[in-house]
Parts: C-alpha cells; sequence; structure tokens
C-alpha cells in the first residue's frame, strides 16, 4: 500500500477522484483529466480499474496530462460504460483504483511506436520515458482525418528527439493511404530498429508483432481482453494460459505468437469465444 493524502492508500480500494477538465480530442473520444499523484507517475502500460458511479467499472491505460500532479484517461465512446465514463463532466466523480500490470521494457536507441485508437495512451506515456539520444518514430493509424489525435501532442514530447511522426488513415482523408500496419512493414524493411512497442486493436499489433518478430527485433505489445476484476480472480481477460490483467497487459512478441489465440480469438462478455 501507498500512502495518499497522508493515509496508506490500498490499490484495490477506489479512491474517488473529480473530473477537473474535460478534452474533446475528436467526434468520439475524449481526455478526462484529475488530480491523482500516483496516476500521474504510473509506468507506460500500466492501467487502473475505473468505476462510474451508477454504471459500471472498466479498465482504463492511464493517460499523461501535462500539468503537475495530474493524470488523465482518454476514452472513445461506444459501449455502455465507455459511454457511461464519455458522458462524466468536469466537477462530477469517478472511483479509481490500482494502478495494475506491468511496464514496456524501455530500450535505447531507434525506436518504433505503432498505435491506433486509443491504444496510443500508453505509447504517449512511454514517449515520456525515452532518451534524449533515442530516434524515435510513432506511427498513428486511425479510420479518417477526424478521428486522428495526439498528433502534435507526440510531436511535442519527442521535439529534442530525432524523430518522425507518421499518421495513416484507412480512407487517406489525413496522412498516408492505408493501414498503419502497410507503412510498419515499409519502414521496418528499410530500418533497423533496436525496438518496437505497439497498442491498439489487436489484428493491427498482431500484424506488427510478426513482422517485428521476422526481422529479430526486440517487440512488445500491450494487450486488451475482457477485465471485470483487473486482480487475476475473475479470469475473463484470460488468453491462453496468461491473464492479462495480471501477467501483462505487456507481453514480448515471441510470447505472444505462441499464444493460438492472439490475433485468433477473443472472449466476450459472456465468456464465449468469437474469432476476429
Amino acid at each position: 500500500m501507498k500512502r495518499w493524502l497522508g493515509v496508506l492508500r490500498d490499490p484495490n480500494h477506489p479512491v474517488i477522484c473529480k473530473i477537473e477538465k474535460v478534452i474533446d480530442e475528436t467526434p468520439t473520444v475524449r481526455t478526462l483529466i484529475f488530480s491523482d499523484e500516483e496516476m500521474a507517475k504510473v509506468l507506460p502500460g500500466q492501467f487502473a480499474m475505473v468505476w462510474v458511479p451508477g454504471i459500471n467499472e472498466l479498465p482504463m491505460s492511464v493517460m499523461i496530462s501535462e500539468e503537475e500532479g495530474k493524470a488523465a484517461f482518454t476514452i472513445r465512446r461506444l459501449g455502455k460504460a465507455s459511454t457511461g465514463l464519455y458522458n462524466v463532466g468536469a466537477g462530477e466523480n469517478i472511483g479509481v483504483r490500482g494502478p495494475y500490470g506491468n511496464s514496456f521494457t524501455i530500450k535505447e536507441g531507434k525506436l518504433l511506436l505503432v498505435g491506433g485508437g486509443t491504444g496510443l495512451v500508453p505509447l504517449i506515456r512511454l514517449l515520456t520515458f525515452v532518451q534524449p539520444t533515442d530516434d524515435v518514430t510513432v506511427l498513428i493509424g486511425a479510420k479518417t482525418k477526424n478521428e486522428v489525435f495526439f498528433e502534435g501532442l507526440a510531436n511535442r514530447i519527442i521535439t529534442k528527439n530525432s524523430h518522425k511522426v507518421i499518421v495513416a488513415t484507412d480512407d487517406g482523408s489525413y496522412g498516408e493511404k492505408g493501414l498503419v500496419t502497410e507503412i510498419v512493414e515499409k519502414i521496418i524493411n528499410k530500418n533497423q530498429f533496436d525496438a518496437v512497442y505497439t497498442c491498439g486493436p489487436e489484428l493491427m499489433m498482431h500484424k506488427t508483432v510478426q513482422l517485428s518478430n521476422e526481422k529479430g527485433v526486440f517487440v512488445q505489445a500491450s494487450i486488451e481482453r475482457m477485465m471485470k476484476c483487473g486482480i487475476g480472480i475473475c479470469g475473463s481477460c484470460c488468453m491462453g494460459e496468461d491473464l492479462v490483467c495480471r501477467d501483462g497487459t505487456v507481453f514480448d512478441g515471441d510470447h505472444l505468437l505462441s499464444n493460438k489465440e492472439f490475433g485468433y480469438t477473443f472472449r466476450n462478455k459472456a465468456g464465449i469465444i468469437e474469432k476476429y
């Protein structure tokens, strides 16, 4: 347990946090900013369980804030719980417990970060850990121009590094046209990276891990699965023999490619296995 406001903080009991600011990133994505010293300093890849009063609890990667002592959650409006969190306004409260999970292994040198949608959140935090001498390439995937976010923030964080921030949209309305994995394949064949990190839709991560592994490049992915408890009890997030909340969410590429579920199947809310 850690101290919070002078008392011991149990990560398994929610702390009530007031939303102080809401930022509209896209028509369907918002960032909610709140004060929390503990969440402000989590490692890249760690997550929290977020309670939306009267609705549900859901797992969320912890977004950085450019303000001292503050953290954030970036949420896409989708299901009941995510829409409930999306609709929380400034001055309203949420419950936050954690942090949980492991984190990315931070390498130095020539780095490639591949993100799609709100999967950019742990990668943006990872950018705050890179060394000034690192050469960093960030790939951002989105369906269309209106769904591109964090491009400017990524550039600001690594402005003093040798870097590139490349956007790919499915419809070609902004940046390069096509799937972000098509860009991954092009640049990974032309460059020798020291590490690749990815988070986003699982099919995107699966392809990125495959391409990196074929080139013998160290690669890690932050995996999303159905999580109900966050502490390895309910088993909802199992992926093969792994419990994503307890053993992850970050896994090495070799381990992921040995898992028969990664990139092929997932469990829905009822625990039924479905194919991608």
